[in-house]
């Protein structure tokens, strides 16, 4: 996914001179990820199955858990922004199905969501919280081998949707540092290289911690 954050940050240093009050976020933290049903259908080598799987986010083994966040506020304490999130779900230790050798996605279970926020500009002496929400897509990189069947890619699996509520501190005038609590809901449908789907909705929920520069 590096193509795609790359591209990311590249879009918005081109629009950031024709914006003003823009705020570039990037952020790390603990990331965990809920109990999700898994289904499988209509592939040639793997039988057809529905099965619970408990997931891990494993945040600091690479590639680690990251975001990167813009957003352009406005005077009444209103914004608006893009938020990529590299989200991952591992299976617990025992949780594999039979036949299953590799079920995961940990390049990740990656969102990227159209975001609005509202804050509250030193409500707190220089503390500043806000919270927020936004609707955009699930990108995971699918990683599944079952037999002979075996996916490995990125694919646009289905719509995603984030909560945020934290808080922000100045540093100076152009930078501070945030913690918020992130929660994400994807609904993944992925194609197997073997014909068929898999269908799971996952809900992510991460701490994190991160830097803004204001400009």
């Amino acid at each position: 996914m590096k193509r795609a954050t790359i591209a990311f940050v590249m879009l918005l240093a081109a629009t950031a001179p024709a914006i003003a009050e823009v705020e570039l976020s990037f952020y790390g933290g603990v990331q965990t990820a809920n109990p999700s049903d898994v289904s499988v259908r209509g592939d040639s080598t793997i039988p057809d199955g529905d099965f619970s799987v408990a997931w891990e986010g494993r945040s600091g083994d690479a590639p680690p858990y990251y975001g990167i966040r813009a957003t352009k506020w406005r005077e009444s304490g209103f914004g608006f922004g893009l938020d990529f999130a590299h989200n991952k779900i591992y299976p617990k230790p025992g949780e594999l199905p039979p036949g299953y050798t590799v079920l995961e996605m940990t390049d990740g279970l990656n969102t990227l969501t159209v975001n609005a926020y509202r804050r509250w500009p030193s409500a707190f002496g220089q503390i500043s919280p806000y919270v927020g929400g936004g609707l955009g897509v699930a990108i995971p990189h699918v990683e599944v081998t079952n037999g002979t069947s075996e996916t490995f890619g990125y694919q646009l699996t289905g719509p995603a949707a984030t909560v945020i509520a934290g808080a922000s501190y100045p540093i100076n005038d152009r930078w501070s540092v945030f913690g918020e609590y992130k929660g994400t809901y994807s609904s993944n449908t992925a194609d197997l290289d073997t014909g068929g789907t898999l269908e799971t909705d996952v809900i992510t929920n991460a701490v994190n911690l991160g830097v803004s520069f204001n400009f």
